[in-house]
């Protein structure tokens, strides 16, 4: 989806036009991938703009980082209140943040525990990133040739900047086929996760997710919608799925920073139709969590104000 610039980045502890945030050509991350980020959303609200589960996206930043052996610079309290202040500068109600935190430049070679550590945030206005029509009525995905890759390869519960061109492999081959999004299978060739959501699927009234141990990403939707679910009364179980799991499912969705709760209505040529009543009643108490009409959950809310 196309950027829409604003005024100011923030890098490495101050504010910078939103054309000088660069980094130098030869930092270690463009080369090797050693970087760790994170999705976040802010949402309008009536009470201002509100950054939807900001410690925790923070938090689980820092531990990224502390796999790969990457000392942050910056606290999560710090991080933080960086991205209010950035959120409020940029005078936005609604928005995408993106930290990113990479080895930068001083160094070449794989061995860098003494690279530099630059860390940025950046906020832009982002709309649905599966489509409103996606949202609506569902999204078309396909099994990937790609596979998820392996947790001694690649830790997945690690948001690492270079991990996700397995993802982009899948994404491209996807929409080349004519698909919106690509749910890739571990090695052992169970499902795992899609290029940037979790899966979900409904049978005889039940939720079922596969587990951490199948390779997915530990996404912070995630948790929420297996709390809401369990809020509502719905059963939610983990369990290895198989794609023959996901041809039969009665309902279809996933979850994510960027594309929220969206429904799936085909996969592989086999029809589930519109969204089904679970996902219809998750997506909508989700909805109006993140724009802070339940103050069931407003502890999941960063308030900008």
């Amino acid at each position: 989806m196309p950027l829409q610039p604003v005024d100011k980045v923030w890098m490495n502890g101050r504010m910078v036009d939103w054309k000088d945030a660069t980094v130098h050509v030869l930092s270690h991350a463009l080369h090797y991938g050693t970087g760790v980020f994170e999705g976040i959303r802010c949402y309008e609200t009536s009470r201002g703009p509100a950054v939807f589960r900001l410690r925790d996206h923070m938090e689980r930043m820092h531990r990224s980082a502390r796999i790969f052996q990457m000392e942050l610079p910056y606290s999560v309290d710090e991080m933080i209140d960086a991205t209010i202040d950035l959120i409020k500068t940029n005078e936005l109600q609604s928005c995408y943040v993106r930290p990113i935190a990479i080895r930068g430049y001083g160094e070449m070679g794989i061995y860098c525990v003494d690279v530099p550590i630059d860390v940025t945030i950046a906020v832009w206005p982002w709309g649905s990133y599966l489509g409103e029509e996606g949202v609506a009525h569902g999204v078309r995905m396909t099994i990937s040739s790609w596979r998820r890759h392996d947790p001694n390869i690649i830790p997945p519960t690690a948001k690492v900047t270079g991990a996700y061109v397995n993802s982009v492999a899948a994404k491209i081959e996807a929409v080349q086929h004519g698909f919106d999004e690509a749910i890739m299978l571990n090695p052992q060739g169970f499902v795992s996760e899609a290029t940037g959501e979790n899966i979900y699927i409904v049978k005889g009234g039940e939720i079922f997710t596969p587990p951490l141990s199948s390779g997915p990403l530990e996404g912070i939707t995630r948790d929420s919608v297996i709390t809401i679910a369990h809020d509502l009364g719905m059963t939610v179980k983990e369990a290895q799925l198989s794609r023959a799991d996901l041809y039969l499912a009665e309902e279809m969705f996933c979850s994510g920073t960027a594309a929220e709760v969206t429904p799936v209505r085909e996969i592989d040529g086999r029809m589930i139709g519109e969204p089904g009543p679970i996902t219809t009643t998750i997506q909508q108490k989700y909805f109006a969590i993140v724009k802070g009409e339940d103050e069931k959950y407003h502890d999941w809310l960063e308030f900008v104000s």
